[in-house]
């Protein structure tokens, strides 16, 4: 029998109370894994200096080629997913830079922001089925 994938955060207190934690199925075990890769920056992780990724490091980076940026990240993503994730295979990882216009009305301000949007699409190893996981962020500074 697995071992039981417990929902983040831990709600201690139903322990106390006499409950059992809450438990997620594990689709959302692995997406809130991948996140947890994407929002680590290398060196972070004590005891795992390449647990993370890249994507720290390029965020404040001036962007001269979209495309290599985008490879870059997606490179990083893919050596860290497949070396820390490992209950899903055959993972592809797209990465997209779009630009997001924001208007506010109250300033009369409209602001130009660069939005990167990360997809992993994978097998899940216990059940062979389909895993797809998507996230949009702003850069600089990172935000979700």
């Amino acid at each position: 029998m697995p071992a039981p994938l417990y929902k983040k955060p831990l709600r201690l207190g139903s322990i106390f109370k006499g409950h059992d934690l809450e438990q997620q199925d594990i689709g959302t075990s692995i997406s809130q894994y991948i996140e947890l890769i994407i929002f680590t920056r290398y060196g972070e992780h004590r005891y795992q200096p390449d647990f993370g990724c890249e994507i720290w490091d390029l965020d404040f980076e001036l962007i001269v080629s979209e495309s290599t940026w985008e490879e870059k990240l997606r490179q990083s993503l893919l050596r860290s997913i497949t070396k820390y994730e490992q209950r899903i295979y055959d993972v592809n990882i797209d990465v997209r830079i779009t630009e997001v216009n924001k208007f506010y009305p109250l300033r009369n301000i409209t602001e130009i922001k660069k939005q990167v949007e990360i997809v992993v699409k994978a097998k899940i190893n216990q059940t062979g089925e389909n895993y797809r996981f998507s996230i949009a962020l702003f850069l600089s500074p990172l935000s979700a």
